[in-house]
């Protein structure tokens, strides 16, 4: 798998939504920049085949090691978690595991939200990040390529995204079940990146209020997106403190590194607070004021209605979609892994094949050269066939498998990397 041949094994590391709360996916959370960053880090440590994906739900790296340590390392660098803050909260999959937990969060049966599909186009950008940054190989790639097969089969297929559920719904929907008289109140959104829009898109929809307002640090694109929606006030952003003092509801959606709502930016006036960003755009000490509600991401993502029922329904076809590909992948997986040792046993075999058809040229009187060869091809293809089935099984030690045969035909059958992913 790498290029100086050392054992490797196949690992995704990471924390997200499952065990790790919004703060602490926060100091995991890793920047366009860090990520590159990590690509770079890696390459240079010989660690080169590898990607990362950061979303508000979780940070994974996943790709070839020695040890899973040496990606929590790489982790722990460059985000401001530790490794005794990752220990508590983490998770490591090794070879089968990994992959099919990568099957399950590309088919949104690992997402918050049960379904949630935007984790897929993530997913592919991540994977897309670390090929321009010359990280990727063959197994990557074409295992990406059946994530991606499959989770398109379970979208068309299945009931498993019906509905409307992602955060920015769930925002929304939080507001008209809290909020009297929602349709009346000032809300101001703060942040255009994807969420943003689909926050705005759904205020629109969904609550028919006319006294929203928008702020970006990019005027253009607040005038862009108001042009579109002419029912959206743009709001500028160097008036932002006076436009947080006026407004009853904040949605935060900015995606920074830092925060970018502190106790600066906040009146006495009663104010509910969503933020949506991750990490968390709204600081602590805002949290801790009598008259502000904040609500985050994982609070949000607690959604329990019928639409969730319905799509539970269908886990049990995405997983039978998800074993049709896994399998296709496993298949492939074999077939690469095995071909030079079982080459190299077919060319001893047919070796050792024309020695005996020569040897009793010389010693049988019309020897019928030609049949003698059809029934040894025979023999031959049956015993690589057996061999093939053999390395197939999964309780199979395939390297100590390649070890033995190389001693039984005196010749040395190449061994391969990761034996058991």
């Amino acid at each position: 798998m790498d290029t100086d041949n050392r054992p490797t094994k196949f690992y995704n590391i990471g924390v997200s939504y499952v065990k790790a709360d919004a703060n602490t996916r926060g100091k995991f959370s890793l920047s366009k920049e860090n990520q590159l960053a990590l690509l770079q880090d890696a390459k240079e440590r010989g660690l080169g085949e590898l990607f990362v994906l950061s979303t508000c739900n979780r940070t994974e790296i996943t790709g070839f090691a020695e040890h899973p340590f040496q990606l929590i390392s790489m982790l722990c660098k460059h985000s401001n978690g530790s490794v005794e803050d990752f220990a508590k909260v983490s998770y490591v999959n090794k070879n089968q595991d990994a992959i099919q937990h990568l099957f399950r969060m590309g088919t949104g049966l690992d997402s918050q939200i049960l379904g949630d599909y935007e984790i897929v186009g993530q997913l592919r950008q991540a994977f897309k990040q670390a090929k321009e940054a010359g990280t990727t190989n063959a197994y990557l790639e074409r295992l990406l390529n059946c994530v991606m097969q499959a989770s398109k089969r379970v979208k068309n297929e299945t009931k498993l995204s019906s509905g409307t559920t992602s955060v920015s719904y769930a925002a929304v929907q939080y507001l008209i079940k809290n909020l009297p008289d929602y349709n009346t109140k000032n809300i101001l959104v703060f942040g255009l990146g994807k969420m943003g829009k689909h926050t705005c898109k759904n205020l629109a929809e969904y609550t028919r209020n006319k006294t929203v307002s928008l702020i970006n640090r990019t005027a253009q694109k607040t005038e862009d997106f108001v042009k579109e929606h002419p029912l959206i006030r743009q709001a500028k952003y160097e008036n932002l403190t006076e436009e947080v003092s006026n407004t009853d509801v904040l949605v935060v959606s900015t995606g920074a590194d830092i925060p970018t709502i502190t106790k600066n930016h906040v009146s006495d006036k009663k104010l509910l607070i969503l933020d949506l960003s991750m990490p968390a755009n709204v600081s602590d000490e805002v949290a801790s004021l009598s008259n502000v509600t904040l609500v985050n991401v994982d609070e949000l993502s607690k959604i329990t209605d019928e639409t969730l029922a319905v799509r539970q329904q269908e886990v049990p076809v995405a997983e039978n979609i998800i074993e049709i590909y896994k399998e296709e992948f496993n298949e492939w997986l074999n077939h690469r892994r095995f071909t030079p040792a079982i080459n190299a046993l077919k060319q001893s075999l047919l070796t050792i094949q024309k020695d005996e058809i020569n040897f009793h040229k010389k010693k049988i009187q019309d020897f019928d050269e030609t049949q003698a060869e059809v029934i040894t091809s025979r023999f031959i293809q049956k015993i690589t066939t057996q061999f093939v089935k053999h390395l197939k099984d999964e309780k199979t030690s395939i390297n100590q498998s390649i070890e033995v045969m190389s001693r039984v035909f005196g010749t040395t059958l190449q061994q391969v990397d990761a034996e058991d992913n």
